[in-house]
């Protein structure tokens, strides 16, 4: 295979592996500029048969459409192309710079709780992505996860349904069998080896891969109670209750015992307040750089007799020496001191473990300790700052700063309170403070460009910003700001540069994507606007306000079966979205689908009753199923809610022509005409009933004069 080209574009360059279900190769893309690496998976069919072929075929195309799908997530690999050549089918996936986690998950070297959590907090992420599609791995083992050397996070490749088209084969009876389990020994629940995967199953390997790094031991190492099934592990691991119970229900035996899916295991490892976040990148050592202890072994509280040895030491010193009242309260006032510094760092601790509310009580002791300890105040205030607790947040910080004036983190924090409480010149008068203590500040000065943004002093803010990204020319954050007051400037080709330079800095921020489609649409480059919102949703599937932006490109395009999977989209994450259900109905209308447009339009109105525009379209649906009675009362329930809508009139006057109300339809005309004296449809419409009333008046006149003279004839 090594130097082969297939279909005469993909160089094979080396070999990454292979087993019953195929090979793995790199290649080369020699079709695209600089000819990137790629990874090329070629499976093949157990048997050839004609049967068998065709039924791999039909697998292949469905397995190859769910992994596209799956490769709009940062965290699994875009699937680039998909073919069959000489019987033998080929997957061609994006490559990954990085190493799997069999580097970091090594036999007789366990790691650390802090480390497996991060670990299972980043992988459930990306689980509860795949779940969502309704797709399940069946593969989750280390050596199907990697981590990115561009970025330290972790991908997910590999997924084991597209393996089932290698161990296929066809009965007599033309029934498709599997022969071999999916999945790795070790990993594989029972309910998987039986060939009856489940959302569970992932969790059950996930839970296996966790106590192995916990424990050092590998997968066919860990016992099994005799009676029960259930794994045996703990006593071979340091190692919290609270995981424990976590990864335990993990890995239950049966498998209505476990975590149901991604999701819900998830929830369960977030609820242990532990430090979960930022914690993935290993050193280069390929050890976690910070190391945290176990729960129940950081927060042991100091035994109450610890103190009372000190304080008995220091009175029988006082009494040995003799020392008076003055040395006395030194002394008490240093233990005091001491203890006060103690609960502070400790509070610092819980504080770095987002334990926020732990760290407030322990900043509240040592406030009580030692009441002029403006460091306390200060870790009180940002503790209350991260609880929502603005107002109090402010008031520790005005304590802090009482305490000692020029206290940079004080003003700081002050500053970020203030703009929360949207006292925004306050806020700027305290972060100018800040300045003048810390003058290159990158983080104040976008702070303060925040505040003079929402005051409208646009200029200045812009100023601030850019003096921020001199400081710091990667601080993606203030570059951002900067294109979001351009934006509002209305200087959108300055805006759109802003945000591409935020997009290079940080290419997976969907904000930047999404106002970049914004600033695109204003300059009329709508399909490079379509671009810049798949790139949003891309990196966020559930930016529903990027999907209904979307499909109102598509409409503008004219493209209106996209537009409408784009709606369905913003509907999935937000059913009751006004502007998705009528849009949709709009574009089902353009498609001459009109039973559909109205069903989308009810549920339009079951949402806003009162909006004229959803009553105004619905009636034109209903003109053109000719169902003119319903149309006229959709025309009049959107002149109810906007009296002056010449649009509505104007087509209840057509409505009322269908229904022979000539003259009624004229005093319709003529009210759309008032409230647009150039509506020319409206002109002409009227010009014409009124020729045609005209001709039918004369019509009858020349009529009764015929039968008054053969009345005389006779």
């Amino acid at each position: 295979m090594l130097g082969n080209k297939l279909v005469g574009r993909y160089q094979i360059i080396s070999n990454l592996g292979g087993g019953g279900f195929g090979e793995t190769f790199v290649a080369y893309d020699t079709h695209l500029p600089g000819s990137p690496q790629c990874v090329v998976k070629k499976l093949k069919p157990e048997a050839n048969d004609s049967t068998t072929l065709q039924t791999a075929r039909r697998l292949f195309d469905t397995e190859a459409q769910v992994l596209y799908k799956l490769g709009i997530h940062e965290r699994i690999p875009q699937l680039l192309a998909y073919f069959e050549e000489n019987q033998e089918f080929y997957l061609v996936q994006e490559y990954i710079y990085g190493h799997d986690l069999d580097e970091e998950i090594k036999p007789g070297e366990p790691i650390s709780e802090v480390q497996v959590i991060s670990l299972l907090q980043e992988i459930l992420e990306i689980l509860e992505f795949v779940h969502q599609q309704k797709v399940i791995h069946r593969d989750i083992n280390p050596r199907n996860i990697l981590r990115n050397d561009k970025d330290g996070k972790l991908v997910l490749i590999d997924f084991g349904a597209v393996k089932q088209i290698t161990t296929q084969m066809v009965s007599p009876a033309n029934q498709t069998q599997v022969t071999v389990a999916i999945g790795t020994p070790g990993y594989i629940p029972s309910e998987q080896a039986q060939g009856e995967p489940r959302y569970s199953s992932d969790i059950y390997a996930l839970g296996i891969m966790s106590i192995s790094a916990l424990t050092g031991l590998s997968p066919d190492e860990l016992e099994k109670d005799d009676d029960t099934n259930e794994i045996v592990w703990q006593k071979h691991a340091e190692v919290s209750q609270e995981l424990a119970e976590i990864i335990d229900k993990m890995v239950r035996y049966d498998f209505r015992q476990r975590y149901a899916s991604a999701t819900q295991a998830l929830e369960a490892l977030r609820n242990l307040n532990k430090p979960i976040n930022n914690l993935n990148k290993p050193s280069s050592s390929n050890t976690m750089v910070l190391n945290v202890a176990p729960h129940s072994e950081v927060f042991k509280p100091r035994k109450k007799i610890e103190f009372k040895k000190i304080f008995i030491k220091a009175f029988m010193a006082l009494l040995l020496t003799g020392a008076g009242a003055t040395a006395s309260l030194f002394i008490i006032n240093s233990i005091n001191s001491a203890n006060a510094g103690d609960l502070y760092k400790k509070a610092n601790t819980f504080y770095e473990l987002q334990r926020y509310q732990d760290a407030l009580d322990n900043y509240k002791q040592a406030i009580d300790i030692k009441p002029e300890y403006a460091q306390a105040w200060n870790g009180k205030a940002k503790a209350l700052y991260e609880l929502d607790s603005h107002p109090e947040a402010l008031s520790a910080y005005d304590k802090a700063i009482e305490l000692e004036p020029n206290y940079l983190d004080s003003w700081r924090g002050r500053g970020f309170a203030l703009n929360k409480l949207k006292r925004y010149q306050e806020a700027i008068y305290s972060f100018d403070k800040a300045l003048k203590l810390q003058p290159e500040s990158p983080d104040i000065l976008n702070a303060r460009g925040k505040a003079l943004s929402n005051l409208k002093r646009y200029d200045e803010a812009i100023q601030s910003y850019d003096r921020a990204v001199e400081l710091k020319p990667d601080y993606d954050q203030a570059w951002y700001n900067k294109a979001w007051v351009l934006y509002n400037l209305k200087r959108y080709k300055d805006a759109l540069a802003t945000y591409e330079q935020v997009i290079y800095l940080k290419p997976n921020n969907e904000r930047a994507w999404y106002n970049s489609g914004n600033a695109l649409v204003n300059l009329n480059r709508k399909k490079d606007a379509l671009k810049a919102y798949s790139k949003a949703v891309q990196y966020k599937p559930n930016f529903y306000q990027a999907w209904l932006s979307r499909g109102n490109v598509q409409i503008s395009l004219r493209r209106y079966r996209e537009a409408i999977e784009s709606f369905q989209e913003v509907l999935k994450y937000n059913p009751n979205n006004f502007d998705a259900l009528y849009s949709q109905g709009w574009a089902l209308h353009q498609m001459q689908r009109y039973e559909q447009a109205i069903a989308a339009y009810d549920k339009a109105i079951a949402v806003k009753r009162n909006n004229y525009k959803v009553w105004y379209s619905r009636g034109n649906s209903l003109y053109n199923l000719q169902k003119y009675p319903e149309a006229l009362s959709a025309y009049n329930r959107a002149i109810s809610y906007k009296k002056d809508h010449p649009e509505s009139w104007y087509s209840k006057g057509n409505v009322l022509v269908n229904l022979g109300k000539e003259k009624e339809a004229l005093t319709a005309y003529d009210t759309a005409i008032k409230h647009n004296p150039d509506y020319r449809e409206v002109i002409k419409a009227r010009k014409k009933l009124q020729e045609r009333l005209e001709e039918q008046l004369e019509d009858k006149d020349r009529d009764k004069r015929t039968g008054l003279f053969n009345f005389f004839r006779r």
